[in-house]
């Protein structure tokens, strides 16, 4: 559209500036023959009628124009073609140069140029009009194929700006609409869909992004699907201890008063280890929703430290494992107590039942000016490599024949990181097989929500 506005204002343009130029240059010649028609007297002296002939036709031919001369009333005295002699010619033009007004004027509809240009005697009467007539059809024919040219080129340019326009929308728009396609199937709930990526530039980005998003969504569902089945399982093992026996003392008579007290303790065990397990789920949920808050306050860690380990000393005890306590820096953090209490319980409390009897368990505090460590190392059972990337899940043991016996329900691991992720820390495990296992947390001096 600019290129076609500039082209037909360029045309016009040019048609201006010819028609201003050719009128100028027609008026000028129609003063010049003015003048020598004045000077000659030719319209007053009769004597000179071929002389005035050969004026008017040389004229003509020399400014390849027509020329009428006309009298002091409009009539034709001489006409160049021999054909308006003798008429009454009273256009515009000629009555404006009667009245000592010299005008050029272009016509559109004959495609002409009219000038005209008035005599005087020598007493400055007006006496006669000099009318020269000139074809502007040569000038429309110039700017008519411009403006042709110009459609051409402008034609040419929006074919080829069309072409680029659907080229590059394919390019641009298809990996979008094929990023569009797979978010709709997504939508749906077919998170295993992914999007086809390829080169390196800014989709490939974008997708990139999306399938690590949709691979985060799908291992999610995966390990909600996980949760939900081991809840499941984890409820129904002491459901069903309970019933085998209940049923038991129901259907045998006259059982033995020590057999009752011993499946009531058995059921009670049971019972105990239901609420444990739902207390830590209680205790999850509470950490998941985040908006909950935590209750920040400074928090002596060292002081908290020696408090777990004096509470779970009997514990050790029972096993014969020494604990041992490191102070390398007194550090005061800006944490929840109670949540921070219960995460390190975890560790320190994991530690003790899965390091054999006689064994070791160490708790070290540290820092520096922006963060504080602790890492709680033993030497139990140790963890191996591929089973590290999943000790932090819901439900997860390490050792699976030793559930019933640790009585665990394989949430601590999974509160403590849910609790020192709330407070922007970050928890790391070094351990072998066979080895003793050491977990090492990092709590920022400073806390700031994200």
């Amino acid at each position: 559209m600019p290129i076609l506005f500039f082209s037909y204002t360029t045309s016009d343009t040019l048609k201006q500036y010819f028609k201003e130029t050719n009128e100028k240059e027609l008026l000028n010649r129609a003063n010049k023959i003015a003048g020598n028609i004045q000077k000659g007297n030719y319209l007053k002296d009769k004597t000179k009628k071929n002389s005035f002939d050969n004026e008017v036709a040389e004229k003509s031919v020399e400014n390849s124009a027509r020329i009428l001369i006309l009298d002091n009333k409009g009539f034709v005295v001489k006409d160049s073609n021999k054909i308006e002699e003798g008429k009454l010619y009273a256009i515009p033009e000629v009555i404006s140069a009667l009245n000592g007004l010299d005008v050029a004027n272009l016509r559109d509809d004959e495609e002409a140029i009219y000038a005209t240009a008035y005599i005087e005697d020598d007493d400055s009467k007006k006496i006669g009009v000099v009318l020269l007539v000139s074809s502007f059809q040569q000038v429309n024919a110039l700017i008519d194929n411009v403006r042709s040219k110009w459609f051409l080129v402008t034609l040419g340019i929006c074919i080829i700006v069309a072409c680029i326009v659907f080229f590059t929308t394919q390019v641009f728009i298809g990996p979008l609409k094929n990023i569009l396609k797979v978010i709709k199937k997504i939508t749906d709930g077919q998170l295993h869909q992914r999007i086809i990526v390829e080169g390196n530039d800014e989709y490939f980005q974008l997708g990139e992004a999306f399938n690590n998003m949709t691979e985060q969504l799908e291992s999610i569902e995966t390990s909600r699907q996980e949760f939900v089945s081991n809840v499941s399982h984890e409820l129904k093992t002491p459901l069903s201890s309970i019933k085998v026996l209940s049923e038991s003392i129901l259907l045998q008579e006259e059982m033995p008063i020590e057999m009752y007290r011993e499946f009531l303790r058995d059921i009670n065990s049971e019972v105990d280890r239901m609420t444990n397990i739902i207390n830590d789920l209680l205790e999850l949920v509470k950490l998941d929703h985040k908006e909950a808050g935590l209750n920040i306050k400074e928090t002596d860690i060292n002081k908290m430290t020696e408090d777990i380990i004096k509470r779970l000393y009997p514990l050790a005890e029972r096993k014969n494992i020494e604990i041992l306590y490191e102070n390398n820096k007194n550090m005061i953090i800006e944490g929840d107590e109670v949540k921070l209490t219960l995460a390190l319980s975890n560790l320190v409390e994991n530690g003790i039942k899965y390091t054999p009897e006689g064994g070791t368990v160490k708790v070290t505090v540290d820092g520096d000016h922006q963060n504080c460590f602790i890492s709680v190392q033993d030497t139990g059972i140790g963890i191996s490599e591929e089973e590290q990337s999943k000790v932090f899940k819901r439900f997860y043991r390490v050792d699976k024949t030793r559930d019933r016996e640790t009585g665990g329900t394989g949430l601590g691991l999974a509160i403590t990181h849910s609790s020192i992720m709330l407070h922007n820390g970050s928890i790391k495990i070094n351990s072998k097989e066979n080895e003793g296992a050491t977990f090492i947390v990092r709590l920022p001096i400073k806390y700031s929500e994200c």
